[in-house]
């Protein structure tokens, strides 16, 4: 049999209904599996082993009867940033440190009303606030302004990183880190990396514009003017046909 935690959420709807395997069993193997790596991947803030137990044992009880959800027996994780009754929400910030909700959140109600199980609470950014450092200009100021080159700045920036090991824009608060991004030009890359081409250099720079109006048009775009750096695998196939063989 495939390991219970390869399959798809497909798969395991389709396991369960065929009784290859139970709910507690797809659920007891999801739970081995974070407790054997998430000291390292810190992918749940929260386990909820008992509970999670319980539920599956539950969703078997609801098969039997041909009483099963659309989403029964599912194992799933929860973003700490939903409400869940009874068991710890922080949305992953010190400042709701040890709060327990005595209600449940619309989206995880949906949940186990159609039979998910819930395995923890998993990591995310605090209050949800997604990642500065990738936050284009526009983005910071105002969402109502922000269209696909925003997705370019954020690229630049991931390119930036991946090629000089650091990052653009720095600040040692979140404050002095927006300020950077408004208003201070990117560090330079080759000064960081003097083997980058000063045509890759560019690129880079012209995805970290202020102005949206000088970025590339699209990720298509920024896609063309990166591929005279591509390893030639990656590059597309010539269109010419090969002559045929006589």
């Amino acid at each position: 049999m495939t390991d219970l935690t390869d399959l798809t959420i497909s798969d395991a709807r389709e396991g369960l209904a065929a009784k290859s395997f139970s709910a507690v069993e797809l659920t007891e193997a999801h739970l081995a599996a974070i407790e054997a790596a998430n000291l390292a991947l810190n992918a749940y803030v929260l386990t909820t082993p008992e509970r999670a137990i319980d539920m599956a044992k539950a969703s078997d009880a609801r098969i039997a009867k041909g009483k099963a959800g659309k989403l029964e027996g599912i194992p799933l994780g929860i973003k700490d940033l939903f409400c869940t009754k009874d068991v710890r929400t922080t949305a992953c910030s010190h400042i709701l440190d040890g709060f327990t909700p005595p209600y449940e959140s619309t989206v995880t109600s949906n949940l186990w009303n159609a039979g998910a199980v819930m395995l923890g609470k998993l990591n995310n950014d605090e209050f949800a606030m997604g990642s500065p450092l990738y936050m284009s200009p526009e983005q910071m100021r105002s969402a109502k302004d922000v269209d696909l080159r925003t997705d370019v700045w954020a690229l630049g920036a991931i390119l930036f990183e991946l090629l000089a090991g650091a990052t653009p824009f720095t600040g040692n608060s979140f404050p002095e880190l927006c300020a950077s991004i408004l208003s201070a030009p990117p560090r330079p890359l080759r000064e960081l990396r003097p083997e980058v081409p000063e045509a890759l250099e560019a690129v880079v720079a012209r995805c970290l514009a202020k102005e949206a109006t000088d970025r590339y048009a699209s990720v298509a775009d920024l896609a063309a003017a990166l591929m005279p750096f591509a390893p030639r695998r990656s590059r597309p196939c010539s269109t010419a046909r090969a002559a045929p063989i006589s």
